[in-house]
């Protein structure tokens, strides 16, 4: 028997059948010693092929094979992987510039592994009804950087029910993850999006400005248009795993176009001569907080460096 996963808790998976039921599944013994070094070999979004019990459950026997998915580093097993979702159409990177404040490095970070695995973002920046002037300033030149580089990018309220309508051109019919910081009010505009939700929301820890956690698994939600949101859990930090030093300016798109002229192929973007990568981030054709961000990644493969900031 074949379904969808649509849950999962950490023990225990949901799976929708493709006959329309829902089962409670575990995965089967073996299945954790094909190699997978994930702390979740199974994730929401995941196919799976499923063999009843005589308790009435199911145990997972197979995946099948993955489009795409959205992955990062075990923050506690560095040399492993958790998965977000798999098989989505898009992902929606909740952020906001102040309540709390998402870093430009967490921001690149996500983009750039949602590049790996051709998974398209939206980026949209919440909680306009509760900037200040100065802060919606910094919003606008943040949209106009991330446009710029050729995302598409929204300014909403998710307290606003005018949100609905904005959002659900991009949603329908499309299989959308939804991820940020814990605190950015990914809760919220989920609940607003569909109507009759209610998932548990939480204030801001004024002290440090900080969100604290409301969901604590991973659940696919039925879209009242047609789709699925991917609701997850707020990420702290956001490691890059299994990514090539060389590789990574591929997913930086500005700065893979200006490497083309560095003059040489095998440039790093960090020291060389005739680098154009840094040349354009001395004449500002790339934002210095990019940079950065590439920088630090570049930096990953050291297992000793402390990723919990990013």
């Amino acid at each position: 028997m074949n379904g969808l996963v649509i849950k999962n808790t950490g023990s225990w998976y949901t799976v929708r059948t493709d006959e329309g039921s829902t089962i409670e599944c575990k995965i089967k013994g073996n299945f954790r010693l094909k190699g997978i070094r994930s702390t979740n070999p199974v994730a929401v979004g995941d196919r799976v092929c499923i063999v009843r019990n005589a308790e009435g459950t199911a145990f997972i026997t197979d995946i099948e094979d993955r489009r795409n998915y959205i992955i990062r580093k075990s923050p506690n097993l560095s040399k492993q992987s958790h998965i977000i979702a798999a098989n989505v159409d898009q992902a929606f990177l909740v952020v906001t510039v102040n309540y709390p404040q998402t870093s430009t490095t967490f921001i690149d970070r996500f983009l750039a592994s949602a590049e790996a695995y051709r998974v398209p973002v939206v980026l949209i920046f919440n909680k306009t009804d509760i900037l200040s002037p100065e802060d919606l300033e910094y919003q606008e030149m943040m949209i106009n950087l991330y446009e710029t580089v050729g995302y598409v990018c929204k300014a909403i309220s998710a307290v606003d029910d005018s949100v609905k309508s904005e959002l659900e051109p991009l949603l329908k019919d499309k299989i959308t993850l939804f991820s940020g910081n814990s605190g950015v009010g990914k809760s919220t505009l989920l609940n607003r999006i569909i109507p009759g939700l209610n998932l548990r929301t939480a204030e801001i820890s004024e002290a440090h400005n900080t969100g604290m956690h409301t969901t604590t698994f991973s659940e696919m939600l039925p879209l009242p248009y047609g789709g699925w949101a991917i609701d997850t859990p707020g990420i702290k930090g956001f490691g890059t795993f299994d990514m090539e030093p060389e590789e990574i300016c591929g997913y930086f798109k500005e700065i893979f176009r200006f490497s083309k002229d560095c003059r040489f192929r095998n440039c790093t973007h960090t020291h060389e001569p005739g680098c154009a990568v840094r040349k354009a981030v001395e004449e500002h054709y790339i934002a210095e907080s990019r940079y950065n961000s590439y920088l630090s990644m570049l930096e990953d493969k050291d297992e000793s460096k402390y990723r919990e900031a990013f």
